[in-house]
């Protein structure tokens, strides 16, 4: 993996040998998050990020991290926006796509694509605004909001949320470690400073700049009680069901361990681009 200026390239992650997105983690990850959503908020979540933008039908939102298709169909029903959702998962994608289906197999308001977070390249000014939801993964912030703002007007508006390190996890720490091989991710994280620097670099000044930590670990909280009781009061799970719902607890225990012990943060950033 080069290193430039600080940073290794986010070069794409070797292709797993086995699905890491079977049925029985989708239904997994669905019980604890909502249905299309892999990760803690569910809708009301996706719908409180957007909010600054002022959403309609004449609007096109460009999503990076459209995960499994929840946040898409979130916007797209509450607002009547158009969303053209990115997603660099190749099975996420595919999820999302077969859930952004409509009845009548058409999809007149949202289109799921898959992005290279290592080359991003968007169709210059195919959005208005932008929404990206823990997208980075690894990559560089400044190429990818440099490249999505070349897609957006010159009147947009783009919200982001990244985790954060001011003292970035050395990949020496087991559990961090650990944390990126159960999430198939690189083991760089930004400084929020970086993220800042990002946006004012390419015009955008920064409204907000939140930290979203406690608001998240309460949310993935909330939603594993909630789980774990619907669990108690209902049937056995199956074997394969138990061993899925193991492997997220894992995770997502690491993911809050990581936060407390290391401070490791999850922003959130509005920043607005004048005409």
């Amino acid at each position: 993996m080069a290193e430039i200026n600080g940073w290794k390239h986010a070069e794409a992650l070797p292709a797993p040998a086995v699905s890491r997105w079977p049925g029985t983690r989708v239904a997994a990850v669905e019980a604890l998050w909502g249905e299309g959503y892999a990760a803690p908020g569910g809708a009301p979540e996706t719908l409180r990020l957007v909010k600054p933008l002022a959403l309609s039908s004449s609007v096109t939102v460009l999503l990076l991290g459209g995960g499994l298709g929840g946040p898409a169909q979130a916007i797209c029903s509450n607002f009547g926006a158009w969303v053209a959702s990115f997603e660099a998962d190749e099975e996420q994608r595919a999820v999302a796509l077969a859930r952004c289906v409509a009845p009548d197999h058409t999809r007149p308001h949202i289109s799921v694509a898959t992005w290279d977070r290592a080359a991003p390249a968007f169709r210059p000014r195919s959005g208005n605004h932008a929404l990206l939801m823990e997208a980075l993964r690894g990559a560089r912030p400044a190429p990818v909001l440099a490249s999505l703002a070349g897609a957006l007007s010159a009147d947009s508006q783009i919200v982001l949320t990244e985790l954060v390190a001011e003292t970035p996890p050395s990949v020496q720490d087991r559990e961090f470690a650990a944390w990126c091989r159960l999430d198939n991710r690189l083991p760089e994280l930004p400084k929020a400073q970086e993220v800042t620097d990002a946006f004012q670099a390419l015009g955008y000044q920064v409204r907000v700049a939140e930290d979203m930590s406690d608001r998240h670990i309460t949310q993935t909280l909330s939603g594993w009680r909630e789980a774990v009781r619907a669990m108690a009061a209902g049937p056995r799970p199956a074997a394969h069901t138990a061993a899925a719902f193991v492997t997220e607890a894992e995770l997502w225990l690491l993911r809050i361990r990581l936060m407390r012990r290391l401070g490791v943060k999850l922003m959130r950033w509005h920043a607005v681009r004048s005409a």
